[in-house]
């Protein structure tokens, strides 16, 4: 099975032509916020993975005012690539942690520009507290809006070590409320973690599609400088994914979620300065190559090997 822009599986360029009728790019943004785990909330240092820019490492840095990281990214997109509309991605921190009525201000006047089609914002399942499922309730009214949580892994053992700081049923209670007031949820997974088997990852997998989310992103463990995985593996190296391994890891993921389920991401990007390991995952375009080879020789599609492929509810598509 192959989807109209000739990738076997449902991607986010594919949904965005659909949505939109056109090409359409996400700009990062970094708001200034912090995080529970960070400011002491929960704790001071973070998730065991997470950069020093909060997972932000390609937003546009939070000194310059909101229109002039959209317009700074904005004139960067145009040298390389056609397209006037953009998503603004909230991505560095949690997105919905700070002063609701700065978030209304700084929401409202990002999707009320023309050249914005959407939002797109990263948070945690424990920071959607009833003020802020109103603020999404009324944003949604204008333009869509996605929230992307960092679920990573359903495993307890697994998120002790990242000291992830919630418990699975959060992220539970977070999706029903999330589905309740019409937002689309894109749930993050991150494969090759220290703590997991490949089974253990596709347990994790299995349990985000029947949420029936809109969208999932795929993640590869890559250990960074100045975080505390860093210094984990740095002391004491731990087995990391190969190439073959995790294109083989993924493409058996994809097979086992619904074919309505957009597929945001199949790989991640790190600063070449910061990535200690692996290394081979510098070379995006032959990691994506991999996979879609991949694919073609196992002869897989996203759901293929799902016993039930129906379609989930036109609400969450």
């Amino acid at each position: 099975m192959i989807w109209p822009d000739q990738k076997p599986y449902y991607s986010l360029n594919c949904y965005y032509n659909q949505l939109f009728g056109q090409k359409t790019y996400k700009i990062a943004l970094d708001i200034g916020l912090t995080c529970p785990n960070r400011d002491g909330t929960l704790d001071y240092r973070g998730c065991i993975f997470c950069s020093s820019s909060g997972s932000g490492d390609f937003a546009t840095p939070s000194a310059s005012t909101h229109e002039k990281q959209l317009d700074t990214a904005k004139g960067l997109l145009q040298k390389k690539y056609e397209g006037q509309h953009y998503i603004a991605y909230f991505q560095a921190f949690t997105n919905t942690y700070g002063p609701i009525d700065y978030l209304r201000t700084t929401y409202r006047s990002i999707i009320q520009r023309p050249d914005i089609l959407g939002l797109s914002i990263a948070t945690r399942p424990d920071c959607l507290s009833k003020d802020i499922l109103d603020l999404l309730k009324e944003l949604v009214q204008v333009k869509p809006v996605w929230v992307e949580l960092g679920l990573q892994s359903i495993h307890e053992k697994t998120s002790s070590f990242i000291r992830r700081c919630y418990p699975l049923e959060v992220f539970d209670h977070a999706v029903q409320s999330l589905h309740a007031i019409n937002i689309k949820v894109v749930v993050h997974l991150i494969a090759g973690l220290p703590t997991e088997t490949d089974t253990e990852f596709l347990e994790s997998v299995a349990y985000v599609n029947r949420s029936q989310v809109h969208g999932i992103k795929f993640q590869l463990l890559q250990v960074l400088r100045n975080t505390d995985l860093g210094s984990l593996y740095t002391e004491k190296p731990f087995r990391l994914l190969t190439l073959d391994g995790y294109a083989n890891l993924i493409v058996t993921a994809i097979a086992n979620i619904n074919p309505n389920m957009v597929v945001h991401r199949i790989t991640g990007d790190a600063p070449k300065e910061d990535l200690i390991a692996p290394l081979w995952s510098l070379n995006k375009r032959g990691v994506l190559n991999k996979i879609h080879q991949c694919f073609k020789d196992r002869e897989l599609w996203q759901g293929k090997l799902l016993e039930n492929n129906e379609r989930r509810p036109e609400h969450d598509r």
